[in-house]
């Protein structure tokens, strides 16, 4: 691991010596939000104001928002023509985060959709070429509440716009800072259902605080590290590659760059399924990994095939603890590995965790007419013949606490308390007692009224703060 920081080390104290000598020019492009339209004292409280203040002397940040105007150069107002973007360009920016697409959602604009990744791309290179060589940052649209369907609409940038940007990231090996799903919860701090106010202005510079200040190693390259044939594809704009490894696929998506120490989230189960948690730490410089064990419901077999993916990471390049995360069954799949890897994990997510077999097996059971493919899976796993050896199993996560408590890792469960699939009662409930009696470390956020579905919570943020502070990677913002 020491080969990998050492070179990342000294970068980033150059980079720090360079700030102190010259301040960092942060260039801020994009329309009216960026402007800081309808923000009472915008000088002072739109978004680039509130990161100058963040950042503080060592950078200067200039705010090249112009309302209303367009990635889309056929747009109703091409960003292109403003006076603003040749300002930009003549200012020679060390860093430059482009904020546009919200207004390229109207209807007058979408007749041009064929032409929103070339141009979006020539945008960036026009700043990538500059003789300052920046790095350049794409941010997602944020979400609209209107309802003018001709208007700023958010399903055409949720199904449309983002997509595009996400392609071009991929393409173009770009930065992506998601500004939708940590504003989908934030309508009161928008209110005219389009330009957030002050407070959601300081959630804008907070996220791109941390992509500035986080500590970012550029040069390793997990998939160069991992020996096997890799089919690369795009996930959400980052780079995916899918591989085999004892027979059974595997995934690894690796960020634009690597935060300290190469941190990494494996998803255990149900591969993309509400990936906002997933996005949010790739954007922060996590990989994320999946190894389909479906359907070996924790066994031995499951155990040993994950040891073998936990040492071809770790020899790879990836940071000694994963972060793991189960939804629904893929909580069994998250402790009974963890029971025998206590030193291998950071922290633990789970969501609607499957956490007591027996308890959920009580219910096939009792319809033995209805076919059940997942409990004909666990009986074949675990060489379970008859309904009283189903109700005397001893291998369940509730089974395992004080072994899972030896990690002394924090753990999240998301507990929808009307959940009808997976009981509260028998499963996170009865874990959270276990867990508290041995002072184990663990929180239950519980959603109230939610059924089993859906899964997290489309701002994701709670979560994701959860995780950095539990794998060592959380960021202070200043004043708080």
């Amino acid at each position: 691991m020491r080969s990998f920081l050492i070179p990342f080390l000294v970068l980033s104290l150059c980079f720090q010596v360079s700030a102190q000598n010259n301040p960092v020019k942060i260039a801020c492009i994009g329309a009216s939000i960026t402007y800081g339209a309808t923000i009472a004292n915008r000088e002072q409280n739109s978004y680039p104001a509130q990161l100058q203040k963040m950042l503080g002397s060592n950078y200067t940040v200039t705010n090249y928002g112009v309302s209303g105007t367009t990635m889309l150069r056929k747009g109703d107002s091409p960003y292109w023509n403003t006076t603003a973007y040749k300002n930009a360009l003549a200012a020679l920016p060390d860093v430059v985060f482009i904020d546009l697409g919200g207004n390229d959602a109207k209807l007058i604009n979408r007749k041009y959709y064929s032409e929103f990744e070339q141009d979006c791309h020539d945008l960036v290179q026009s700043f990538a070429q500059l003789p300052s060589h920046p790095r350049v940052v794409l941010m997602e649209a944020m979400p609209s509440w209107v309802k003018d369907t001709t208007g700023i609409w958010d399903p055409v940038i949720v199904k449309k716009i983002n997509p595009f940007i996400q392609k071009i990231a991929f393409k173009d090996n770009l930065e992506l800072i998601d500004m939708h799903s940590p504003f989908v919860d934030q309508e009161a701090n928008t209110p005219d259902k389009i330009h957030p106010n002050k407070a959601g202005a300081t959630i804008m510079a907070k996220l791109i605080y941390e992509n500035i200040v986080r500590e970012k190693d550029t040069k390793f390259d997990v998939f160069s590290h991992i020996d096997l044939p890799q089919k690369t594809s795009s996930f959400y704009g980052y780079p995916c590659a899918d591989f085999t490894l004892d027979g059974r696929k595997c995934k690894v998506v690796k960020p634009k760059w690597s935060a300290k120490g190469h941190p990494w989230i494996w998803r255990t189960r149900f591969w993309g399924h509400e990936p906002q948690t997933d996005i949010a730490l790739l954007q922060r410089g996590f990989h994320l990994v999946y190894y389909d064990a479906a359907e070996l419901l924790g066994n031995n077999e499951n155990i040993k095939d994950w040891n073998d993916f936990y040492n071809l990471l770790h020899k790879a390049g990836l940071g000694k603890k994963s972060v793991m995360e189960g939804m629904s069954r893929g909580g069994v799949y998250v402790f009974n590995w963890a029971a025998v890897n206590a030193n291998k994990v950071a922290c633990v997510y789970v969501d609607n965790p499957l956490l007591n077999i027996p308890s959920w097996a009580s219910g096939p059971m009792k319809t033995p007419e209805v076919k059940n493919d997942m409990f004909e899976a666990f009986k074949k796993d675990y060489n379970l013949t008859t309904d009283e050896q189903v109700r005397q199993f001893k291998g369940s996560p509730v089974d395992k606490v004080s072994a899972i408590v030896k990690g002394r890792y924090p753990i999240l469960i998301l507990c929808a308390d009307a959940d009808e699939e997976v009981s509260p009662a028998d499963n996170t409930l009865l874990f959270e007692q276990k867990v508290k009696a041995l002072n184990g470390d663990i929180t239950v956020m519980h959603k109230p009224g939610f059924k089993h579905h859906p899964h997290s919570l489309p701002n994701p943020t709670p979560i994701v703060d959860f995780i950095l502070k539990g794998s060592g990677q959380y960021i202070e913002f200043p004043g708080n």
